[in-house]
């Protein structure tokens, strides 16, 4: 069952007839999602799933629980506002719990196209077969996903608030793999006419042919350019700080810095849910309207965001950034649209006297999560640059490099795009052109 609008406006009105608690919210969503996966250049495997919740939360004086289910018959209904209430008269007492929210008012993002939520397994087949002849035509192994689908999310509650939202959404990943090298590329969109496949094997193939045989590089500090996945990874690991509740906490790199100049002075951030390229609905997980902020302007740390009950121990408006409640996480950015230049990959290339491409990154993990120092090997596609041009495919390394740092020493951006990588939420990032990133060790690869 696809959740439309009236049939989540029909759940609710049982949820209601069965719920006792003081307040109810109840979310539900549906996703019919399916995949084509290709590797040894042949398809093996192709699957669709269709699946659905409803998830209750109850409100007990100052106590609430959340109990889920995927059956939507009268007695399931009944039951999971049952387990809801049952489970929050449980908890203790919240002095900080909100009532939940009134009726809001959206702005309307159209994400859906219909193209993508009709694409047959035959068209995204002919797809990866001639992704496939891109990687055969130069005796290359092809390796990859082809999905697309679409989702449905509401929220609704006991005093009025109504919130509903579809889109569609489709991925192209490939890796091209050769004897001594590979290459990789992936895009995301709602729209996919826009993944662009064939352009995507063919830069993957690419990087595969120009990195084969790669050369050693010693370990040190180079000049970088990093493609917009590698960028897009490091900077994944930023933004939870800027959560209203993990700098109340002190768990967020932003304590106490709020206010302070910490980036580089070409450095500037919002979370933006309407941009075109964006993903995501006009509410959060509370039912609160998003709204635009502004996180860092010339390099300064300008403001947070807010769920609702962040903003009142702040003192400040929540922003429409909550996770939905019950949540241990309070609220982050979810929607990051970074700004760039119109600097190309070429022309970062040509201004660099010797230096690094990096196509993208992966294994990363947090070393320090104040001076946010992150760990992490290259792959598919690290290549030496010397007299403005690249050279040769160099073995992958490992860096351990503060992203603080690294966005203070940014000396050119390419222009944003909306950028999907393997180790964080897709976002709107341009490549960079970092100088003194720090590669700490070579591997064998």
């Amino acid at each position: 069952m696809f959740l439309s609008r009236q049939r989540a406006e029909e759940l609710f009105k049982k949820v209601l007839k069965y719920s006792t608690a003081d307040e109810t919210e109840a979310m539900m969503g549906s996703t019919s999602y399916s995949l084509t996966r290709f590797a040894n250049n042949t398809i093996h495997q192709n699957v669709s799933e269709d699946g659905a919740y409803l998830s209750v939360r109850a409100v007990a004086g100052q106590r609430t629980a959340r109990a889920s289910t995927n059956k939507f018959d009268e007695a399931s209904i009944r039951q999971v506002c049952e387990a809801a209430l049952s489970l929050a008269r449980l908890q203790p007492s919240d002095p900080d719990l909100l009532p939940v929210p009134g009726p809001q008012t959206f702005r309307s993002i159209e994400r859906h196209y219909e193209e993508t939520a009709a694409l047959t397994p035959q068209a995204r087949a002919e797809t990866v077969k001639s992704a496939i002849a891109r990687a055969e035509k130069d005796h290359l192994t092809a390796a990859g996903i082809f999905s697309s689908g679409l989702s449905a999310q509401a929220i609704f509650n006991s005093r009025g608030l109504k919130s509903f939202h579809e889109e569609t959404l489709s991925e192209f990943s490939v890796t091209m793999l050769g004897e001594s090298s590979s290459g990789w590329a992936k895009r995301t969109s709602p729209n996919w006419h826009e993944l662009e496949p064939e352009v995507l094997a063919d830069r993957a193939a690419t990087k595969a042919l120009a990195s084969r045989e790669p050369r050693e590089v010693p370990a040190g500090k180079y000049t970088v350019i990093l493609e917009p996945a590698a960028v897009l990874d490091l900077l994944g690991f930023l933004f939870f700080d800027f959560g209203g509740l993990a700098v109340h906490e002190k768990r967020s790199c932003l304590t106490d810095r709020v206010g302070q100049k910490i980036f580089g002075e070409n450095i500037n951030v919002r979370d933006d849910v309407f941009h075109p390229l964006q993903s995501g609905a006009a509410s959060d997980g509370e039912g609160i309207p998003r709204r635009r902020v502004k996180l860092v302007e010339k390099g300064v740390v300008k403001n947070l965001v807010y769920a609702r009950q962040t903003a009142r121990l702040m003192k400040t408006q929540p922003t429409g950034h909550g996770f939905p409640l019950p949540n241990e996480y309070g609220e982050a950015p979810m929607n990051i649209v970074m700004d760039g230049s119109r600097k190309t990959a070429e022309d970062m290339i040509r201004s660099t006297e010797r230096g690094i491409l990096v196509t993208r990154l992966w294994y990363i993990r947090e070393v320090d999560p104040y001076k946010k120092i992150l760990t992490g090997m290259t792959r598919d596609g690290t290549f030496w640059i010397e007299g403005g041009e690249l050279r040769y495919g160099v073995k992958n390394f490992r860096f351990n490099q503060s992203v603080i740092e690294m966005l203070n020493q940014v000396e050119m951006m390419g222009p944003p795009q909306r950028t999907s990588g393997e180790e964080s939420f897709d976002m709107v990032v341009p490549a960079m052109k970092v100088r003194d990133f720090n590669f700490s060790s070579l591997t064998k690869f």
